[in-house]
């Protein structure tokens, strides 16, 4: 996997030390972002994306560096970065600066980067909203009683950015934005079982309320320092489920061709690595969060380009 250096667009400026850490969290991402066979404006577009996203989850998840400089690039106090709504409020005016709906052009290097990205490919300004407001229900929803809640969540907070790498390589179709939302619903379920115990940290849990009853789980069981039968069942049910999805939106990856369809293989692979990892683990997460190797990362990879049914 490649991190963001030396990825923006040439009339970006230096992004800085605050970008700059936000986009080499590129190279610890389940899957790779923007590897180097792709072509340059390609991977300019997907670092630019990534930064984006990472930025919102980082503010929506309190990751954001030390210091405030953040808030200081988005015109607040430093002492704001702490005030997630407010970051997340100044973050949406500065996308809306992105798409020429404000005055002036954005203030954070990471959205300024992103200005020339979305004009030049038409990007959709509702997916980078999406992404705000998933961040925004962080902050007033730390439970889901059902599946179907957890599936409008990554609504929000993963298939927005499917359908942008869609829109970015000029490959968008109903079909294939269906395919993409699998991938990414079950990429970000993956995600949520490899940080169970962060997620609980921060007082969420994705485990849909209806499953945890169903393999009788309670809240005290995930708090454990490793997971008894109950919890590894349940575990083991929602990576089932997360697979199934990557098989659903495994055709994508046969619909386009050349270098786009290794990057989508990418994707896949990199899902379908870490519930293996998960398995592996014998479905225990809660020491901490299982992650693949890279060696399996390139051979579920490869599995997913043998396989994928081409088409056209």
């Amino acid at each position: 996997m490649t991190p963001g250096h030396g990825l923006r667009p040439p009339s970006a400026p230096a992004p800085g030390a605050a970008a700059g850490a936000t986009l080499a969290k590129a190279s610890s991402e389940n899957f790779p972002v923007a590897p180097a066979f792709l072509p340059r404006a390609w991977r300019q577009g997907l670092m630019a994306v990534y930064g984006y996203a990472r930025l919102v989850d980082d503010i929506g998840d309190g990751d954001l560096a030390p210091g405030g400089r953040d808030a200081v690039l988005l015109g607040l106090d430093p002492a704001a970065a702490d005030d997630r709504p407010a970051m997340l409020d100044a973050l949406e005016a500065d996308l809306l600066r992105v798409f020429g709906a404000a005055d002036g052009p954005p203030r954070h290097p990471l959205l300024l980067a992103l200005q020339p990205v979305a004009r030049e490919h038409r990007l959709s300004p509702e997916h980078f909203l999406g992404l705000i407001e998933a961040n925004r229900l962080d902050q007033r929803v730390a439970r889901y009683a059902t599946y179907g809640e957890l599936l409008a969540y990554c609504e929000l907070s993963a298939n927005t950015v499917g359908r942008l790498v869609l829109e970015l390589t000029g490959t968008a179709t109903p079909e294939r934005i269906r395919r993409s939302d699998a991938i990414c619903t079950a990429l970000q379920i993956a995600e949520h079982l490899q940080d169970v115990a962060e997620d609980l940290g921060r007082d969420r849990i994705y485990l849909p309320a209806e499953d945890m009853r169903r393999f009788r789980v309670t809240e005290a069981d995930l708090g454990a320092r490793s997971a008894g039968a109950s919890v590894r069942a349940l575990i083991a049910f929602e990576t089932e489920r997360a697979r199934g999805l990557l098989d659903e939106g495994t055709p994508l990856v046969g619909s386009v061709h050349g270098r786009l369809r290794l990057l989508l293989a990418g994707f896949v692979g990199g899902g379908r690595a870490a519930l293996r990892a998960v398995t592996a683990a014998g479905f225990d997460v809660l020491p901490g969060p299982p992650k693949p190797t890279r060696g399996l990362l390139l051979r579920e990879v490869a599995a997913v380009l043998r396989t994928a049914p081409r088409k056209g």
